[in-house]
């Protein structure tokens, strides 16, 4: 009998409900409104963060532009991480938890479907990987077994990935769709291959922060 390809959105989940937990940093993270995919390669990226609203935690600006909505299970997502060929196929468990932390940290204190305006990269320059770095280490150090245990797999896991892919905003003229669900969805199985499992004593090494 085959087995059963482990559901890497669960395991994403769990984690990030981990951190939200543990974290004050982190502790407006609502792991329910953020969706996350498996999507194609953008140069060096390892994943993005997509806010799901503007400014103000509104679907439409000021310039008549409109913001899709994304609802699961009758539920608005607020953001949309992907997860790109270079976290599963080149990574360690290490640089894959810490890519997560990476596009957690982007997301505003708000929690309101925008991307904090004083941690982006474009303004902080290096200083981003100085923030962030010590916050990825403390939690590497915390992280529990098991939830490491799916970012070390090495195999084929179930993850979601688009089947219509929305775009950032359309016009509100538009004849574009308005609203994904489910049904723009599948289970694709993407291929994980690791480097290395987690050292006996915890997590060494340079850490990967995108």
């Amino acid at each position: 009998m085959a087995r059963r390809r482990p559901n890497f959105n669960q395991a994403v989940k769990a984690l990030v409900k981990h951190v939200a937990a543990t974290m004050a940093e982190f502790s407006h993270i609502r792991p329910g409104r953020i969706l996350v995919v498996a999507g194609e390669a953008r140069r060096s990226s390892r994943g993005t963060v997509k806010p799901l609203t503007f400014e103000g935690a509104r679907s439409r600006d000021k310039a008549g532009r409109v913001k899709p909505t994304i609802r699961l299970r009758g539920r608005r997502m607020l953001y949309c991480v992907t997860l790109r060929p270079l976290f599963f196929r080149a990574s360690t468990p290490q640089a894959r938890i810490a890519t997560l932390l990476h596009e957690l940290f982007h997301i505003s204190p708000r929690f309101d479907g925008t991307l904090s305006g004083a941690r982006r990269h474009a303004r902080l320059g290096g200083g981003f990987a100085h923030r962030l770095r010590p916050l990825v280490r403390r939690y590497l150090k915390r992280c529990p077994p098991e939830l490491w245990a799916p970012f070390a797999h090495d195999g084929e896991v179930s993850i979601l990935q688009w089947l219509e892919r929305p775009g950032a905003n359309y016009a509100s003229e538009s004849n574009s769709r308005k609203v994904y669900t489910e049904e723009q969805l599948f289970w694709g199985r993407v291929r994980m291959i690791t480097r290395r499992a987690r050292p006996a004593r915890g997590p060494k090494g340079k850490i990967r922060l995108h």
